[in-house]
């Protein structure tokens, strides 16, 4: 029998989702290169203004016309939540693991179903709820902060969670009428502007090492927050969210590969926990859940 136009939809979905889970889970590594040597403000404005090159081919080709928008506040509203989130989001990859880094970090998955059923109406199903539980537990099996859960780390890395979720959750609004090119764009665009002020009084000549690290921390992030846009486009944020776990995952390897950061038991059943939040999220089970 023919798979349903929709659950190819999902399947193309959970596929792009993995790519960017993948690609970000890089640019971590190129963020804890730089944050050695550079500020936390410089490396937000080199990542968002290095996005910006990404989009020249399509500007010579299609013209200016292509980036105009109707809805510019809420690209505006993704941007500026999306640049508090980064900035937390740095600073935690400068001062922890990076597979902690990015726990709490993409722990934003438990947000997304409640987010998206208040503002989108989207429906949530029992197994995208019992992905969420099973998601969280495996956060906190995995990170557990040495000096607990309520300390100014996890204050910040959570606060960074939850404005990502919402960030997620505005990207899945803004493709009903826009490409997944231009809410890219938009995103890096203003938070060149914004994150700038900041960055102009920490300016200094940089190493072609230093540049070479945020260069490709930008390339990364931004070819990342395509392929993620592409996936939302496909289908609803709550149904897809829990695959952001995976960059965890990633992170635990590069983390390993690079810095010689072991993954304890605890870690090791935090990541079996991710993967089964990951497979509730499998067509086949959404199917049934529906």
């Amino acid at each position: 029998m023919p798979i349903p136009k929709s659950n190819i939809n999902l399947i193309k979905a959970l596929s792009f989702l993995t790519c960017s889970a993948f690609l970000f889970s890089l640019m971590g590594v190129c963020i804890r290169y730089a944050s050695q040597t550079v500020d936390n403000p410089t490396i937000v404005f080199f990542r968002n203004f290095v996005g910006l090159f990404i989009f020249l081919p399509l500007i010579f080709t299609k013209g200016i016309d292509f980036f105009k928008t109707e809805k510019i506040w809420m690209h505006s509203w993704r941007a500026v939540i999306g640049l508090i989130a980064m900035y937390g989001f740095f600073y935690a990859i400068a001062h922890l693991k990076l597979s902690n880094a990015m726990v709490f970090t993409y722990s934003s998955p438990i947000f997304i179903p409640l987010i998206a059923w208040l503002f989108l109406k989207e429906k949530i199903t029992r197994s995208m709820l019992i992905a969420a539980a099973i998601g969280l537990a495996g956060v906190i099996l995995v990170a557990k902060p040495d000096a607990g859960m309520f300390n100014q780390m996890s204050v910040i890395g959570l606060g960074a969670s939850f404005l990502a979720a919402m960030a997620f959750v505005t990207v899945r609004a803004l493709t009903r009428t826009e490409s997944p090119e231009k809410i890219v764009f938009y995103f890096c665009f203003i938070g060149t502007l914004i994150s700038m002020i900041p960055m102009f009084w920490l300016w200094r000549p940089y190493s072609w090492t230093e540049l070479g690290f945020l260069i490709g921390a930008g390339l990364l992030a931004n070819i990342s927050q395509i392929f993620m846009s592409n996936a939302y486009k496909l289908a609803p944020a709550g149904q897809i969210g829990p695959v952001n776990y995976i960059a965890i995952i990633f992170a635990g390897i590069w983390g390993f590969i690079f810095w010689q950061e072991t993954p304890d038991h605890y870690s090791l059943m935090g990541f079996g926990l991710i993967l089964s939040a990951i497979i509730l999220c499998s067509p086949l089970i959404q199917k049934r859940s529906a």
